[in-house]
């Protein structure tokens, strides 16, 4: 008899890890699809937003039961959603970072117009983000809370998911439009994440820091439209092909 108990706990034992493994999984898949936001229900980008409307009022201090409160909500659903206050806390950037849009290209017809345009949304989107008073907030708290290792307090080191769910986020969904213009003949470049960054830096300018250290810049749509025109164009200058079907 006891023998057999202990095959039963065994086997038991087995199938709640399995049953684990497969939700770390789905968790796993859904952090991955929230990084567009095509993967998130209406409700859960109502709980997103109110998380970071929280993170804006109260900065570092966001904890599963404010969000929950704020959100109208239980926790048991938050920690179903998301996992824990670190899965949250991603997701939320991912949502934000998600609002910038990369227009999708055609590799096999990709001419210098649609390249452009491309372009020219990523940038525009780009700057609308980083100029809204959420992600002035949000990054102000980034930095507070960065650092190399995690923190010591045992809050989550903020600066390293922002960095990772918000910039390097970024560069993945872009770089295979640059890779694209590169294979069009539209490009020249030998590294992409170079090409990336200058693209990176030529968009955001010192505008970032300027908003981040409290500067008031009027940046209407009109503006970011123009700056996010003049952009791609010293960007193309810089990178457009010399030569080849579709040179400049």
């Amino acid at each position: 008899m006891r023998h057999r108990t202990c095959r039963t706990v065994t086997y038991g034992t087995v199938l709640l890890a399995a049953a684990i493994i497969e939700q770390e999984k789905s968790l796993l898949q859904a952090s991955v699809d929230i990084d567009t936001g095509e993967a998130l229900t209406e409700r859960q980008k109502a709980v997103l937003d109110a998380a970071l409307r929280l993170l804006v009022e109260e900065g570092d201090q966001l904890t599963m039961t404010a969000v929950a409160r704020r959100a109208s909500c239980s926790k048991e659903t938050l920690y179903k959603w998301f996992g824990d206050r670190d899965g949250l806390l991603t997701a939320t950037v991912q949502w934000q970072a998600s609002k910038v849009r990369v227009v999708p290209v055609d590799r096999k017809g990709l001419d210098l117009a649609s390249l452009t345009a491309s372009l020219e949304r990523f940038a525009s989107d780009w700057l609308k983000v980083i100029s809204s008073d959420t992600s002035i907030a949000l990054n102000r708290v980034a930095v507070g809370r960065a650092g190399p290792i995690r923190r010591k307090d045992g809050k989550d080191d903020l600066g390293a998911i922002v960095l990772e769910n918000g910039r390097f986020a970024l560069a993945r969904r872009l770089k295979p439009v640059l890779e694209a213009g590169r294979q069009a003949g539209l490009l020249e470049f030998s590294d992409a994440e170079a090409a990336f960054r200058t693209f990176f830096g030529l968009v955001a300018r010192d505008v970032q820091i300027r908003l981040l250290l409290g500067d008031r810049l009027e940046l209407t749509d009109a503006v970011i439209g123009g700056d996010a025109v003049r952009a791609t164009q010293q960007f193309l200058a810089l990178y457009g092909a010399k030569t080849g079907p579709q040179g400049l």
